[in-house]
């Protein structure tokens, strides 16, 4: 375990580390296909739509495309999913954006709210995500889920794992970049903090990306802590 004795902000990742973003995806675009006749597996759509996550905001980065807040790139990529899979003509435009707001609406983990309101008795803890604003506002207040503060990578107008969003946090919050620790689920957002002068927790989520899609494990993603679930982050901090 490295000293984090210095750390006073915990900045978590949302999609994947605090929320369960595929069975809460899979379960409404299962709704929405129903209701209009799409006989496409739910749980591999939203896989093959989570895959386009990453690919859509490097567009974004590598400065191809303007930016774009996540709801704008998430509609994108079900367009062309839809299309891809000769399902288009079904999926009105009233279904389209009650799937967007899928991601808006997702389970919390059996373990995050506790973690994290024990947490919150020490830290200032944020929630640091590539989520919008709006977004990110709506998810966290259905999940109930307790920030003390929401850190879109809307307000840096780009995205993890570029330096900026994690700089743009620490400055906001008035801390140096190495007082605050960014706990994740993925080796991307961790490698990409720790460029910025964050310290680093990898939060192991072994079912983040379902049945079918190994997730990242332990043993291959460097940070200065490991931690089965926020329960035990709470625990290695003395919260």
């Amino acid at each position: 375990m490295s000293d984090v004795s210095d750390v006073r902000v915990i900045a978590c990742d949302i999609f994947g580390t605090t929320v369960d973003w595929y069975s809460g995806v899979r379960d409404q675009v299962a709704e929405v296909f129903g209701a209009a006749g799409v006989e496409l597996d739910p749980g591999g759509f939203a896989s093959a739509w989570r895959e386009e996550y990453l690919p859509s905001m490097r567009r974004v980065l590598d400065g191809s495309r303007e930016w774009a807040y996540l709801d704008t790139l998430h509609r994108e990529s079900l367009d062309g999913l839809l299309e891809t899979h000769g399902v288009a003509g079904k999926v009105d435009e009233q279904a389209r954006a009650r799937l967007v707001r899928a991601w808006h609406r997702l389970p919390a983990w059996p373990d995050s709210a506790e973690g994290l309101a024990r947490l919150r008795s020490r830290y200032v803890v944020a929630a640091l995500s590539n989520g919008g604003f709006a977004l990110m506002t709506h998810l966290l207040k259905a999940a109930d889920l307790r920030f003390d503060c929401v850190l879109s990578a809307e307000l840096a107008r780009t995205y993890k794992p570029a330096a900026q969003v994690y700089l743009t946090a620490a400055g906001l919050l008035d801390v140096a970049p190495h007082e605050v620790l960014m706990v994740a689920a993925h080796a991307w957002d961790l490698d990409g903090a720790r460029a910025a002068g964050l310290r680093t927790a990898f939060l192991e989520r072994p079912r983040e990306k379902g049945p079918d899609h190994a997730a990242d494990r332990a043993g291959d993603v460097r940070a200065d802590l490991h931690v089965s679930g926020f329960p035990e982050l709470a625990d290695r901090l003395g919260c």
